[in-house]
């Protein structure tokens, strides 16, 4: 089947699509590939994807792999392998009687405009919140939902476990790592979670197939594609 040019999360990558252009999706899912000539394919939302227009259809071999690159990617995985010892992908357990959020950011075009997604489950009741953040970056807008999880959630003698798929938000936040922008937004959250001693991040896989936080990454960008807001409660 052949592929078209399409812009994932704003990144161009390579989609699977029917001989004549249109998105070949299956269960709301769509193959895709990063760079021509590579045996790595992954998969995407389709909701995710947005199409170039008028689309040129690309032949097959466009995300075929290169003769050499199955021995070679094979090998760099051997060596991969043997150097460090595999790790799990499995969400550690979450406290007894914790609120339980999952945050995420999008933007298009970085900067661009910016959003915010937010789900914070506490026993039965589900709290949703797509936000629109004007114009900014990513980082921004992943640092920005964590705030806002801070916000929902006002109970602070609760154990709260916010998960985020952002490596640089959990780096600047709680790894100390040297933050070279928003450092005004980065302090005012290190202060709130200083003083939310029971409130714990944790880093997940992004478009790993995480129910919550697939439902954020939506969330946020439903905000960036309306640019406007909104918040649902449930239970």
């Amino acid at each position: 089947m052949p592929w078209v040019r399409a812009l994932l999360h704003g990144q161009q990558v390579y989609a699977r699509a029917k001989p004549d252009g249109t998105l070949l999706v299956q269960g709301n899912r769509v193959d895709v590939c990063y760079t021509p000539n590579t045996s790595r394919l992954y998969k995407a939302r389709s909701t995710n994807l947005v199409r170039e227009e008028p689309p040129t259809v690309l032949p097959d071999e466009t995300c075929a792999p290169r003769p050499d690159s199955a021995a070679r990617l094979k090998n760099a995985a051997v060596r991969a392998i043997s150097k460090k010892p595999m790790q799990s992908t499995a969400i550690p357990k979450a406290p007894k009687d914790a609120i339980i959020a999952y945050a995420d950011g999008a933007c298009s075009g970085n900067p661009g405009p910016a959003g915010l997604g937010i789900v914070v489950i506490d026993a039965t009741t589900k709290t949703e919140i797509s936000e629109h953040l004007g114009q900014g970056t990513n980082n921004i807008a992943e640092l920005t939902a964590i705030e806002r999880v801070l916000d929902t959630v006002e109970d602070t003698a609760r154990p709260l476990v916010i998960h985020t798929d952002s490596a640089y938000a959990i780096g600047v936040l709680s790894k100390g790592w040297k933050a070279k922008a928003n450092i005004a937004l980065i302090e005012r959250v290190r202060e709130r979670l200083v003083k939310r001693p029971g409130t714990t991040l944790v880093h997940v896989r992004g478009h790993a197939g995480i129910e919550l936080n697939e439902r954020a990454d939506e969330l946020a960008r439903e905000a960036v594609r309306t640019q406007s807001s909104r918040s649902e409660r449930v239970g």
